[in-house]
């Protein structure tokens, strides 16, 4: 099956968030080895990830996420009930699902 191209916004997206990764572990003063090694990943999917590569897997996304301290963060700021929109439905049961 062949992949779809990604979305500009998407790329961008994805250059973004490895760059602010990138800028954690250097706060931190963490080597790039020592992230992947505490992440359980190699230099090279880091290095992947950190470049804004969109074809690295969510949970080498997370696990790094997590060796930074910013998984919960993360988590936090997704969380739509945290938005105007969220709280503002918040009492009505969502839908088990969405159809056309």
């Amino acid at each position: 099956m062949a992949r779809l191209p990604v979305p500009a916004r998407t790329r961008l997206a994805g250059e973004r968030i490895g760059a602010h990764l990138t800028a954690w572990r250097k706060l931190q003063g963490l080597t790039a080895a020592q992230v992947a090694d505490r992440a359980g990943l190699s230099r090279d999917t880091l290095r992947k990830l950190e470049h804004g590569e969109t074809t690295v897997g969510l949970d080498v996304f997370l696990n790094v996420a997590r060796v930074l301290g910013t998984l919960d963060r993360l988590v936090e700021a997704l969380d739509p009930y945290e938005t105007d929109l969220g709280r503002a439905r918040a009492d009505q049961a969502l839908p088990k699902r969405v159809r056309r």
